[in-house]
């Protein structure tokens, strides 16, 4: 199945001067070339002439830019640049009612601010072209460190549109999607309330507290907290050497797409048979992150193997689970060392599912939805309260 990584992945985990790419481009003859986009504001708290959106991405030729009211793809440009330095890319939410736009082919996001405009900035990437920084949420010298946003990530071709929100980077604002086309599909709601209970439910937890941000801004991913100095670089080693001890005198059984894959820890890897890459011990970053010692190439063998693993270290089930996937959440991060940012965003979904860490669209746990044939999308801005 298409997911975030394979479409989206990490064309769109980006800081600020991060190129957007267009590798997830497919091509038909017969494909559409624009979606009807609605806009709904269900926030209860925030009027319609407060929030902003803004449409950015790659085209299908790989040009960064964006899309305003007319539903055409515009090239970015460093002359986009105001006085002050930065791009208004922004689109008001219409005075009253529901929003409309039509989305072209592109990949990218939709980002909503309130209260304030986002700043973005066209700059010359290596190769002299114009690219644009987004927002970074997460680091404190950002422009937009201090405004209330979010957005979700799709990418909409001649095989569809495939979508998601995203809370891989931070939480702020609560959205959902609606996918219709060949059937009509939702993800992303919350449970009523839900909204505050992920914030109590982080700020209760001591190694995690501080990765909320302000009065309720948002809160950021623990990957990000380790390189902003708010959270521990060594969080998960205990239990990665609990882990690394197990399977030193334990066979791991990790199945994929492409079969089953034995593997057991040898001199300090963990070394699995049929081709699949030694994986070395993962730092606690890594683990968050669903990089370095976790990286996943989209090779058919290594890559899958390595996010089944990402999955289960951030689910805390790979030290007593010598079969994986699992796939009953019931027993997902029970173990005092796991990923509480991602359980608190599943805890308080209606369907259960959310974008927590880059690989968990593993076993279908993404808040992630496809259409082949799609008709229309809509994004709607949910309760911040009961």
């Amino acid at each position: 199945m298409l997911t975030r990584r394979t479409l989206l992945g990490g064309a769109l985990a980006v800081t600020a001067g991060a190129p957007l790419v267009a590798s997830a481009f497919l091509s038909r003859a017969d494909a559409a070339t624009a979606l009807p986009m609605t806009v709904v504001n269900n926030t209860r708290r925030f009027a319609n002439s407060q929030i902003w959106m803004y449409v950015v991405g790659v085209d299908p030729t790989g040009r960064q830019g964006y899309v305003k009211n007319g539903g055409v793809f515009s090239p970015c440009q460093l002359s986009d640049n105001g006085p002050d330095g930065f791009a208004d890319l922004s689109v008001p939410l219409s005075g009253n009612g529901d929003t409309s736009l039509s989305l072209p082919n592109m990949s990218g996001r939709v980002y909503f601010s309130i209260g304030q405009k986002l700043k973005f900035k066209v700059v010359s990437d290596g190769a002299g072209r114009p690219a644009l920084q987004y927002p970074a949420g997460w680091v404190a010298s950002d422009p937009n460190y201090a405004v209330l946003h979010d957005c979700v990530e799709f990418t909409f071709n001649g095989a569809g549109m495939f979508c998601n929100t995203t809370a891989v980077d931070m939480f702020s604002i609560p959205l959902a999607i609606r996918l219709a086309g060949n059937s009509t599909q939702t993800t992303g709601a919350l449970v009523s309330g839900g909204r505050d209970r992920i914030f109590d439910a982080i700020a209760a937890q001591p190694d995690f507290a501080r990765l909320v941000v302000g009065d309720r801004l948002r809160v950021i991913a623990p990957g990000h907290g380790i390189d902003s100095g708010l959270f521990s670089p060594t969080y998960y080693d205990g239990y990665v050497n609990e882990v690394w001890a197990r399977y030193a005198g334990t066979d791991l059984r990790v199945t994929t797409n492409a079969g089953a894959f034995t593997g057991r820890v040898t001199g300090g890897q963990l070394v699995f048979d049929r081709g699949v890459a030694p994986v070395r011990r993962p730092s606690t970053r890594d683990v968050f992150f669903c990089d370095g010692a976790l990286a996943a190439p989209n090779d058919g063998i290594t890559g899958p193997v390595a996010a089944i693993l990402g999955a289960a270290f951030n689910r805390s089930t790979l030290r007593d689970q010598p079969t994986q996937p699992t796939t009953d959440p019931a027993g997902f991060y029970r173990h005092p060392v796991s990923n509480h940012y991602a359980k608190a965003l599943h805890d308080n979904t209606v369907d259960g599912k959310a974008y927590g860490f880059a690989f968990d669209d593993v076993v279908d746990f993404a808040s992630y939805v496809q259409d082949l044939a799609p008709t229309a999308f809509t994004v709607t801005l949910t309760p911040f309260g009961a």
